[in-house]
């Protein structure tokens, strides 16, 4: 949705409560070059929403990669823990 700002309109505004036609005429083109330029339209947030999600699908993705694969390596450390363990005791028992 693009916003039209009436210059013309917002000039005789001005004039008709006392602004000159030259000063009327000069803060119309301000406000609408520098005051309309920054407005944000729906589309425009919409676009921004749309990308948000995006990366945080992307983050939410990648974390879970990487939780997956740190849940991966500590199991494998813990195997490998216990099976040490089991035959340090072993070991141990053999001794005695």
């Amino acid at each position: 949705m693009v916003f039209a700002f009436d210059t013309l309109s917002y000039s005789r505004f001005l004039r008709e409560r006392g602004v000159s036609q030259e000063h009327a005429k000069v803060h119309a083109e301000a406000a609408r070059q520098f005051i309309m330029a920054e407005l944000v339209t729906k589309q425009d947030l919409f676009s921004v929403r749309q990308d948000l999600q995006k990366d945080l699908q992307n983050a939410v993705t990648h974390f879970d990669t990487k939780l997956d694969n740190l849940s991966l390596r500590l199991t494998v450390r813990l195997g490998v823990l216990l099976a040490a363990g089991i035959g340090a005791l072993a070991a141990l028992v053999k001794l005695t």
